[in-house]
């Protein structure tokens, strides 16, 4: 964990301006100001949010990786092979992390692409919701009697009042309201999928709960969501796409051995 904490203030370090017009003077080493701006920059990055508190941390984070960067000089271990190979490896992170922004920069994701984007998963993600009433009862004889009145002509919903144990919708009438049939139990969904509009399943369908009596009311094609509230998404996953695309062509080119 310190290994870590240190590598990641060294970077940030590294990536700053090399000049700045305030800073701090430990032991006689200018720091620029610049060194503790990313520090608080990389704070906040990762959802700590900008007070003076936050901003106190960086500058003592910076003093201290500032402080044990001393003594490490002071002990050779800037000569040693750990360091040089560390610093091989965090350059290499560094400059992999800067091109991978550089791209991001140089194929801005423009509205077209978003748009059409957008079409496409309306397309690949459409389905149908159903609303549907249905009758759970405990047991396959009770489901057959109440089959047997919805025949004679007795109203679903009252029969759904009288003799249904899901108290979570007997109340209405057995409604469940309009439901995406994957949140269903799949002899439910199976069943209700097959039925036209206003039709009641002929046979009791069994599941886990009982055994279910079911009309279909109604169907209509489900909500998605509009385009600006998945904006950001759909240009994070254009530009992931890219790279991605990009990469594979990289590693298809280069010769590894």
């Amino acid at each position: 964990m310190r290994k870590f904490l240190t590598l990641s203030l060294l970077a940030a370090s590294l990536a700053a301006p090399a000049f700045a017009a305030q800073g701090l003077q430990i032991n006689g080493t200018f720091i620029p100001q610049a060194r503790i701006d990313s520090a608080v920059k990389q704070m906040t990055a990762q959802g700590q949010p900008d007070s003076p508190q936050l901003r106190q941390a960086a500058r003592d984070r910076v003093v201290l990786t500032e402080l044990l960067r001393q003594e490490a000089m002071k002990k050779g271990l800037d000569k040693s092979p750990d360091y040089r190979n560390e610093l091989e490896n965090l350059q290499s992170a560094l400059l992999a992390n800067l091109y991978v922004r550089d791209f991001m920069k140089s194929h801005p994701v423009s509205e077209a692409d978003v748009r059409a984007e957008y079409d496409r998963m309306k397309v690949q993600m459409a389905r149908k919701e159903y609303r549907a009433r249905h009758i759970l009862v405990p047991s396959q004889e009770e489901a057959a009697k109440v089959l047997e009145q919805l025949k004679k002509g007795a109203r679903f919903e009252d029969l759904a009042r009288q003799y249904s144990i899901d108290t979570g919708s007997k109340a209405n009438g057995g409604d469940l309201g309009f439901v995406d049939p994957a949140q269903l139990v799949p002899e439910f969904s199976g069943a209700m999928t097959k039925l036209a509009k206003g039709q009641i399943t002929q046979t009791p369908v069994k599941s886990q709960f009982g055994w279910h009596i079911i009309q279909l009311t109604d169907t209509k094609e489900a909500d998605f969501p509009a385009l600006d509230a998945v904006r950001a998404q759909l240009e994070q996953q254009i530009q992931g796409q890219r790279f991605d695309a990009y990469i594979a062509r990289l590693k298809a080119q280069a010769k590894v051995q």
